[in-house]
């Protein structure tokens, strides 16, 4: 592999892991707070590529259908947990799964009644459209790197605000330990709807960012939503620095394993990868449970 293919790929792979730390951060934080299960967060990725696609078309605007397709995610999120989820937040997980994966099957179809089966078209934007010189010999593509630092921007706030604030304390306080916490006066159920509700926005802020650069259809959030499941777990589920770093991991391991390894291979290597991590550290790299 030349050197600046190395780049090029390697770029991709961190592009593509800030991209499942925006997934993997809100699914990370609902399992490690609420010990739920949400197989939903695929589907609000789907919809925050959906919405900002169709609002972008009508609208001619880029930051308009980013707006919408935000708060579109955040908003079909925190219906869910005041409407259906927060009913099986003390059930068992095999009732989690199922009543998510319910949701799964009745959203695609909708969404299909809604939009259809083709793919919509989310071009990106005309000033982001270029590319810039990164490295002698390597153009990459200006939009790439927007996503990229979104990503990285994401990141850093998210974890000033779980490290540096109230707020922040008391989510670590839920993941670590959520009857305590109760006990000492935190609204659990606040807490609960506005992580929902948070974790749903980033969801959705990852699906529309990949949208102009995979199809925007039905069923395009149940891949990334398999792969943010294996960052939460292999990052240790409650640690959004273990999410991040995870994610990283997971993202640059998947692109090199898809370009220089056979597709059965380099589709299972990040398998094969969580199951020795965990081989060795059972509650991930970043516990934040016992």
């Amino acid at each position: 592999m030349s050197v600046a293919l190395f780049i090029e790929q390697l770029m991709n792979g961190v592009q593509f892991g800030v991209t499942l730390f925006l997934m993997s951060a809100g699914l990370t934080l609902v399992f490690g707070i609420m010990n739920m299960i949400n197989l939903t967060h695929g589907t609000i990725y789907m919809t925050g590529a959906f919405l900002a696609a169709t609002i972008t078309q009508v609208t001619g605007s880029f930051v308009v259908g980013l707006l919408g397709g935000v708060l579109g995610a955040g908003a079909l999120g925190l219906t869910l947990e005041m409407t259906v989820l927060r009913r099986f937040y003390a059930r068992s997980h095999l009732d989690q799964v199922l009543v998510t994966f319910g949701l799964i099957l009745v959203f695609s179809d909708l969404f299909r009644m809604i939009w259809g089966p083709v793919p919509l078209l989310m071009p990106v934007p005309h000033g982001l459209a270029g590319f810039v010189t990164i490295f002698p010999g390597v153009e990459y593509p200006v939009y790439r790197i927007l996503v990229l630092g979104v990503g990285l921007f994401v990141a850093l706030a998210l974890y000033f605000l779980v490290t540096h604030t109230r707020a922040g304390m008391w989510v670590r306080a839920g993941a670590s330990d959520r009857e305590t916490a109760q006990a000492l006066g935190v609204n659990v159920q606040l807490l609960f709807a506005a992580v929902f509700a948070a974790g749903s926005a980033f969801a959705g802020l990852a699906g529309l960012m990949a949208g102009p650069l995979t199809a925007v259809q039905v069923g395009m959030g149940d891949p990334i939503l398999i792969l943010a499941l294996v960052v939460t777990v292999v990052g240790g589920v409650g640690s959004i620095r273990g999410a991040f770093v995870a994610a990283l991991m997971i993202g640059v391991i998947d692109t090199f394993g898809r370009v220089l390894l056979p597709a059965a291979l380099g589709s299972m290597i990040i398998f094969v990868l969580m199951a020795v991590i965990l081989a060795f550290r059972p509650k991930g790299l970043f516990a934040v449970h016992g």
